[in-house]
């Protein structure tokens, strides 16, 4: 397939595809005139560098999903520890959905004399509601921590 024709069937546009060959994501197999080719097995490492890329992987992650056939070689270890990643953020996140739902409607005659709108602004204060989890040392990810409950 010719690099318009993947840009036609995956929705990635040819800029990507040339920045995706440029870091060593996907391969073209030659030329056809000016425009580069591509094998149909890109459209399978497309759709996994774009599941990566939804799940928060960076490009350099990706990269080391494929193995040097350009076939997937994906790390267990790194998949659960991004999706404990990713739960962690579903709880932070669900944490501050309950403090914010409960200000909308507190009965206390100010925010600042509501209690659990404090213990928002104290989890917010300490970074606690946008905080990254720390790499573990084998390069999956760990959670650090519990939601801020408000």
């Amino acid at each position: 397939m010719d690099i318009a024709e993947v840009a036609r069937r995956s929705g990635v546009p040819a800029s990507a595809l040339r920045y995706y060959e440029d870091k060593g994501l996907i391969a073209s197999t030659g030329r056809e005139g000016l425009r580069r080719t591509f094998a149909d097995a890109v459209l399978d490492q497309l759709s996994l560098i774009a599941l990566g890329q939804a799940a928060g992987f960076s490009l350099d992650e990706i990269k080391g999903m494929f193995g040097a056939d350009g076939r997937a070689r994906i790390d267990r270890a790194a998949l659960a520890g991004k999706a404990d990643e990713i739960d962690a953020t579903i709880l932070r996140l669900a944490a501050l959905s309950k403090g914010l739902r409960h200000a909308a409607v507190c009965p206390a005659a100010n925010h600042s004399e509501c209690p659990t709108f404090k213990r928002l602004l104290r989890a917010a204060g300490a970074g606690k509601l946008l905080r990254v989890a720390p790499q573990r040392a084998a390069g999956a990810r760990k959670t650090s921590g519990r939601a801020s409950k408000a």
